[in-house]
């Protein structure tokens, strides 16, 4: 049975964070993982570490409170749904062009559940990448807001918006969930740097990974996501990878921020999903 950890606490981010021109330097104060990943990297150049803060701010994918989130994943997690129990395989057509990401029901069921879950109900048909980061390095191209779905929606203020959840009204977030190497099970609720865990996930951040946003609170990912443009092993234990792109890497490589998802489809593991 699967067993959620306490989740631990983190400060809360702000709504609007100030980012100098250059996107490099966030003004708000640092959470913890950022804190962790920065122990991890100390002794690289300043752009890795410019980079690694925006990591902590530019993943931002809810605005939730600390209390909310906590109560909505405290559930014994062997219990959570939707599930994904085995593969799946969705299409995103964006720019006229398509791109096939494999699905990981197996390392993180609860992840890609709930991905295919929203594939399924349209939530991300006609979202924007609303955030897409190439400079000084390839990082990420992050969407699915479903505030973006709208054109009249203040474009400073994407990046802040879940999934509503029609049968309660409320946001529906899902805990973080992550499997270590050479482990069966997910660990729920924590980063590895939180559990002082040394060992590297069973899906890391390779070019092409696809991954939750969050917000600095762990449990706190609902509908935005994120394409990795290069490796990025310095977010491995803190944004939960559950699937990889297997076809149109090459259409991921051009989007640009404002592209909108025309269309995502579930092709094949729809049967793997649990309501």
């Amino acid at each position: 049975m699967y067993k959620m950890t306490q989740a631990q606490q983190h400060p809360t981010h702000g709504k609007n964070p100030e980012i100098h021109r250059n996107a490099m330097a966030d003004a708000r104060s640092l959470s913890v993982a950022h804190q962790g990943l920065t122990k991890r990297n100390q002794g690289r150049s300043p752009w890795w570490l410019s980079l690694i803060a925006i990591a902590c701010v530019g993943l931002v994918g809810c605005e939730a409170s600390t209390s909310d989130v906590e109560r909505d994943a405290a559930e014994d997690i062997s219990n959570y749904r939707p599930r994904l129990n085995g593969p799946a395989t969705v299409q995103m057509v964006v720019n006229g062009g398509t791109i096939t990401v494999a699905l990981d029901g197996g390392y993180a069921p609860v992840t890609a559940g709930n991905f295919v879950d929203l594939v399924q109900r349209g939530i991300y048909d006609d979202t924007s990448f609303h955030r897409v980061v190439r400079e000084p390095e390839p990082f990420v191209a992050q969407g699915g807001d479903p505030q973006s779905k709208s054109l009249d929606f203040p474009v400073d203020r994407l990046g802040t918006g879940n999934f509503i959840d029609p049968t309660t009204g409320a946001p529906r977030y899902i805990p973080l969930e992550i499997t270590p190497a050479g482990e069966e099970q997910p660990i729920y609720g924590d980063t590895f740097p939180a559990l002082n865990l040394p060992k590297p996930p069973q899906l890391p951040h390779t070019r092409g990974a696809i991954a939750m946003a969050r917000s600095e609170i762990p449990n706190s990912a609902s509908a935005q996501f994120y394409f990795a443009l290069s490796d990025l092993p310095f977010l491995d234990g803190q944004y939960a990878v559950f699937g990889y792109v297997i076809e149109g890497m090459e259409i991921i490589d051009n989007i640009q921020q404002g592209d909108r998802i025309e269309s995502a489809t579930v092709i094949s593991g729809i049967e793997n999903l649990e309501q």
